[in-house]
C-alpha cells in the first residue's frame, strides 16, 4: 500500500518515464499514458450486523482502453489508497500488454479489513461496490477481477448484483468466479504457475536445472502457494516463506532448511495466508522476523506480498547466491533497489511479465463466459504456458538483442503495443 513515504504511483510513473526516453515518445503519447484515462471515488454505506450504517470508500481507475476493455482486480484492503489503484492499474495495463491479450488496464479497492467483517458485510460492501459502478462497469468495458484478500464467492455476490441490476445473465462482467457458476478450471493457479513457468524459461536460459535450486517465498496467499506447489514439482526445493500474522499485527518467516511440506503448512494457515507460529513451530519450522525472507542463500527470490517489498534501505541484504528474482507482486521493488539488482547481474523476471498467468487465465474465463463453453483444466493450463512463455522468449530475446535488463524490455514490448493501439485510433 502507498504511505507517506511511500507512493506506488510515482514509482509506476517513473518507470513509464523511463521507458518513454527509450522509446523516444511524443509529449502527446507521455500526457496520455502516464495518467488513467478515467477513475472514480465514491462512497459505498453498508448496514451492518448490529444494524448500524458504516460507510466505506471505493475505487476504480481505469488506466487505458485502447488494446480492449479494461481488466483488474478488486482488493479489500484496510491501507487502500487511490494513488495504489492507479498504479495497479496502469501495470495491468503493460501486462495485458506485454502477454499480447485484447485488454487495457483497470484496478479497484475498498478501504475494509475483512479480517473484521463477517460474510454477511462482506456481501453487502460486494453489493454496493457494484451499485455504485454498475454503471461504468460491464463485460464489454470494465471486467473485474478477485485480488488482495478478495476470492470467488466475492465475485460471484458482486455477478450476482449485476445481473440483478441488469436483467440479464452477463457471466462475463467478472472473472475469479466458482468454477460451475461461470468460473474457468485453472484459474485458481493460474498466477502462481505462470510465476513458475517463467521461472523455469529463465533456469534454461542459465542452464540450471531446476532440480539443483532452493527458493524463498515472500507471501503465502494464493500466488505463493500455487507457485510453491509448481516449482517443488519441477524439483525445486523451498527452503524459506514468510506471511502476514494478523493476531500478532506482525510479519514472520518459517524456515525449514531441509525445505518446507506445503500441505503440513497449509493445515495451520488461515484463508488470508496467515501460518499459525506456533503449530508451525511444533511442525519443526524456525520462526524468523517477517524480512528474513529476502536475506536466505537461496537461488531463488519470489517475492509474492504486495508492492515496495524491496528497497534501497533492504536490498544489500539479498544474499550473494541469489541468481533469479521472479516478482510474482505487482511493483515489489523499488527503482532504487532495482538499480543495484541490475548491477549485481541477477536475472530479473520483472512483475508485469511474471504475475501475468492470473490476468491471462481471466482472460480465458472471460472467452468461455462468452462462448458459453467451458475448456477442462489441462486445456487451460496448457494454454496458460503457451501464452506466458511466448511472451517470455520474446522479451528476454529482445533484451539480449538490444543488451538491455529484462524490465526495460518488458516495458518497451508492453508500452510501444498500447501506443501503436492509441495512435491507430486516433487518441494521439
Amino acid at each position: 500500500m502507498a504511505t507517506k513515504s511511500f507512493n506506488s504511483f510515482e514509482m509506476a510513473q517513473r518507470q513509464f518515464d523511463h521507458v518513454a526516453e527509450l522509446l523516444d515518445l511524443d509529449l502527446g503519447s507521455k500526457d496520455l499514458l502516464r495518467n488513467p484515462l478515467r477513475e472514480y471515488a465514491f462512497a459505498v454505506p453498508t448496514r451492518m450486523d448490529d444494524g448500524t450504517v458504516k460507510v466505506f470508500r471505493g475505487y476504480r481507475v481505469q488506466h487505458n482502453d485502447a488494446r480492449g476493455p479494461c481488466k483488474g482486480g478488486l482488493r479489500f484492503h484496510p491501507m487502500e489508497t487511490l494513488d495504489t489503484v492507479r498504479a495497479l492499474a496502469m501495470w495491468m495495463t503493460w501486462k495485458c500488454a506485454v502477454v499480447d491479450i485484447p485488454l487495457g488496464g483497470g484496478k479497484g479497492g475498498v478501504i475494509c479489513d475483512p479480517h473484521n467483517l463477517s460474510a454477511g458485510e462482506q456481501e453487502r460492501i460486494c453489493r454496493g461496490f457494484v451499485r455504485q459502478m454498475g454503471r461504468n462497469m460491464g463485460p464489454h468495458t470494465d471486467i473485474p477481477a478477485p485480488d488482495v484478500m478478495t476470492s470467488a464467492q466475492h465475485m460471484l455476490w458482486m455477478l450476482d448484483e449485476f445481473e440483478a441490476i441488469h436483467g440479464s445473465k452477463q457471466p462475463g462482467f467478472i472473472t475469479g468466479k466458482p468454477v460451475g457458476v461461470g468460473g474457468s478450471q485453472g484459474r485458481t493457479e493460474a498466477t502462481g504457475f505462470g510465476v513458475v513457468f517463467t521461472i523455469r524459461e529463465a533456469l534454461k536460459e542459465l542452464d540450471i536445472r531446476a532440480s539443483d535450486t532452493t527458493a524463498s517465498v515472500q507471501g503465502f496467499g494464493n500466488v505463493a502457494q500455487y507457485a510453491i506447489r509448481l516449482y517443488q514439482q519441477l524439483g525445486g526445493t523451498v527452503t524459506c516463506v514468510s506471511c502476514w500474522d494478523q493476531e500478532a499485527q506482525s510479519s514472520y518467516a518459517f524456515r525449514k532448511k531441509g525445505g518446507i511440506d506445503l500441505g503440513e503448512l497449509l493445515s495451520v494457515t488461515d484463508r488470508f495466508g496467515g501460518i499459525q507460529k506456533e503449530e508451525a513451530c511444533k511442525l519443526g519450522y524456525e520462526a524468523l522476523p517477517g524480512d528474513a525472507w529476502l536475506e536466505q542463500d537461496v537461488d531463488i527470490l519470489i517475492p509474492s506480498a504486495l508492492e515496495h517489498q524491496i528497497t534501497d534501505e533492504n536490498v544489500d541484504r539479498i544474499s550473494r547466491h541469489v541468481k533469479i528474482i521472479a516478482e510474482g507482486a505487482n511493483g515489489p521493488t523499488s527503482p532504487d533497489a532495482d538499480k543495484t539488482i541490475r548491477e549485481r547481474g541477477i536475472f530479473l523476471i520483472p512483475d508485469l511479465l511474471a504475475n501475468a498467468g492470473g490476468v491471462t487465465c481471466s482472460y480465458f474465463e472471460q472467452v468461455q463466459c462468452n462462448m458459453n463453453y467451458f475448456w477442462e483444466k489441462d486445456e487451460v493450463l496448457g494454454k496458460l504456458d503457451v501464452k506466458m512463455t511466448t511472451a517470455f522468449i520474446a522479451v528476454s530475446e529482445l533484451a539480449k538483442k538490444r543488451k538491455m535488463y529484462m524490465r526495460d524490455a518488458a516495458y518497451v514490448i508492453a508500452v510501444d503495443r498500447v501506443v501503436h493501439a492509441c495512435h491507430d485510433r486516433g487518441w494521439i
